[in-house]
């Protein structure tokens, strides 16, 4: 019953952009990407001195955060996305996220990375995640990053653990639907 319950809320946080099941056969067929900011982390950016190479210097996921991404993995594989090839920042509390939705093993990509301000490196970036959506053929793909990049792809500015359901192929980037975090 609780699953069920579950699955119900879930649905109802699709926007009003269609129904779910041709939107998630387009997430397994590789007609769409899910590209998600990373499970709830306390606090904005980083330490001063952060290493990426150690955890403890980041700012990271919460337990909220973790059951958060749990709850994410389990809501997926309920709408029948039970693989995918899952990209990720190489920040803890993407790559966290990441391996927490229990999608399949976790790769980094350096376009999923958090940028700085400068304007030429958020708009290479940019660019190289758009090719990696526009060329993408292998099915299911899930991108978990950070607010900058989503938002400069989209335009929009999801909150932490929300993703954004963008086309792949020719129209790479262009948003199909957002999707709430589901609840924990």
């Amino acid at each position: 019953m609780r699953r069920r319950a579950f699955i119900a809320l879930f649905l109802g946080l699709l926007p009003h952009h269609g129904r779910a099941a041709p939107l998630f056969a387009d997430l397994r067929a590789g007609r769409a990407a899910l590209l998600m900011r990373h499970a709830h982390a306390p606090g904005t950016g980083d330490p001063p001195g952060f290493r990426l190479d150690d955890c403890t210097t980041q700012r990271t996921l919460s337990p909220h955060g973790r059951a958060q991404a749990r709850a994410w993995g389990e809501a997926l594989r309920a709408m029948g996305l039970a693989r995918a090839t899952v990209l990720s920042s190489a920040w803890c509390r993407c790559r966290e996220t990441a391996e927490l939705l229990g999608l399949g093993p976790v790769a980094h990509h350096s376009a999923l990375d958090r940028f700085g301000s400068a304007s030429a490196d958020t708009a290479e970036r940019t660019t190289i995640l758009r090719g990696l959506l526009r060329d993408w053929r292998e099915g299911a793909l899930v991108l978990v990053t950070h607010q900058g990049n989503i938002t400069a792809l989209t335009g929009l500015m999801p909150a932490q653990g929300e993703a954004v359901v963008v086309r792949t192929g020719n129209s790479a980037g262009e948003v199909i639907a957002t999707i709430d975090p589901p609840p924990v």
